[in-house]
């Protein structure tokens, strides 16, 4: 499963409601996080990944969402090779997450 850089919603929701509780990171900005998250996401905005990468280093799994999902893939292909081996981007992001998942989460 850690060869997989992106994780279905789906997958993700199991993952969530199993034993195996990765850790969330949401890559958007304060403002987007304000207007709807995953439950006990940490937002660590993209532009100070570089700077916060570390508090990762522990993690056995780790997923990252966006918006639509294209900052949070980049951000897990930057992460591995940083050595966060188990970073995972969620594909389609918050917004498919919401379509798919939980339509109660607003979109935007």
């Amino acid at each position: 499963m850690k060869d997989e850089l992106q994780i279905e919603p789906q997958a993700l929701r199991e993952r969530l409601n199993g034993n195996e509780r990765p850790l969330l990171i949401d890559v958007r900005e304060p403002w987007e996080y304000d207007i709807c998250r995953l439950d006990s996401a940490q937002l660590i905005p993209l532009g100070e990944l570089p700077q916060r990468y570390q508090e990762l280093l522990d993690a056995e799994a780790v997923v990252l969402y966006c918006h639509h999902g294209i900052r949070s893939l980049d951000a897990a292909a930057w992460l591995r090779q940083q050595g966060v081996e188990g970073a995972q981007s969620l594909a389609g992001g918050i917004d498919r997450w919401a379509r798919e998942i939980d339509p109660a989460l607003p979109r935007y």
